[in-house]
């Protein structure tokens, strides 16, 4: 018993000595080299025009990916889930390909295929459309690194919730857009907020994509996480440390929405679970009534 009791406290301690290091230290570190000249640098820092306009670029390619990536992860978790049909299990594995290769490489495709090396480019130029080296390219690239997320949190969900229920709703005259909206969303809402949340995460501070394709042009085409690399390659290391500040704190804002929506569907589905207990033992009740007047 002695002997358990202290493996449990060196694994706790590890664990929380492990935490400390790799995780609460690097936020100390950052906090205190981000105030190291005082507030107003600080402030400074983080008002100046290359990192305001690298603010809103990060959060206007945070919002495209999640209003993207929403929509294509429900159609396509509802095409996996709801449907039969051959090639599924290759478009299962063709949704995790940016989990498999490197952002970078995809930054690289996307050079490739909207590059000057591009086949279409001379179309493109024709009609000044740019995307490589451009913020159309930024916004892609974030997409494509981030589009797994809600998709592998819906997935599970719905092949656990089957099509019972919606395949009545069909039966009875719903139309699709009624079957989604009164019988699917209220079932995938707690996931369908976890993969936003973390497809927002991803999306704030993805580096290597969006480094092949934006070019590094300061006041047009960077991202935080790039604002942040340039400034700490020109030694400017409390203005990098203030900016990464921002992405801290952000990250912790996230972290707090993570826990609050998990925290809640797991609510949801103890009170599900006791209102289906609930609804057998009446039925078992009435059963018995039934039986006993027979």
């Amino acid at each position: 018993m002695r002997e358990s009791k202290f493996i449990k406290n060196t694994l706790i301690f590890l664990a929380a000595a492990f935490l400390f290091i790799m995780l609460v230290l690097p936020l100390i570190l950052v906090a205190k080299e981000a105030l190291a000249k005082g507030f107003d640098v600080y402030l400074k820092s983080l008002t100046e025009p290359f990192a305001l306009k690298a603010l809103y670029l990060t959060i206007e390619a945070t919002i495209f990916a999640v209003i993207l990536n929403t929509i294509f992860g429900i159609a396509s978790a509802w095409l996996l889930t709801k449907f039969d049909f051959r090639g599924k299990t290759f478009l299962g594995s063709l949704i995790d390909l940016p989990f498999a290769i490197s952002p970078v490489v995809a930054g690289l495709f996307f050079i490739m295929l909207f590059g000057r090396m591009s086949p279409i480019y001379s179309i493109l130029q024709d009609y000044n459309i740019a995307i490589v080296f451009a913020v159309p390219g930024i916004i892609l690239a974030t997409v494509f690194v981030t589009f797994p997320f809600i998709t592998r949190e819906l997935v599970p969900v719905m092949e656990n919730q089957g099509r019972s229920e919606e395949e009545a709703a069909a039966t009875m005259g719903a139309d699709g857009w009624t079957i989604f909206r009164k019988v699917t969303l209220p079932n995938i809402k707690w996931a369908l907020s976890y993969g936003i949340i973390l497809c927002s995460a991803r999306a704030l501070g993805e580096f290597g994509a969006v480094s092949v394709v934006s070019g590094h042009i300061r006041g047009k085409t960077n991202t935080l996480p790039l604002h942040i690399e340039i400034l700490y390659n020109e030694y400017n290391f409390t203005a990098a440390f203030a900016v990464a500040s921002v992405l801290v704190f952000l990250a912790i804002i996230i972290l707090i929405l993570r826990n609050i929506v998990e925290n809640a569907g797991k609510e949801n589905k103890i009170i599900e679970a006791s209102n289906t207990n609930s609804d057998s033992d009446n039925t078992n009740v009435n059963s018995q009534t039934i039986i006993s007047q027979n």
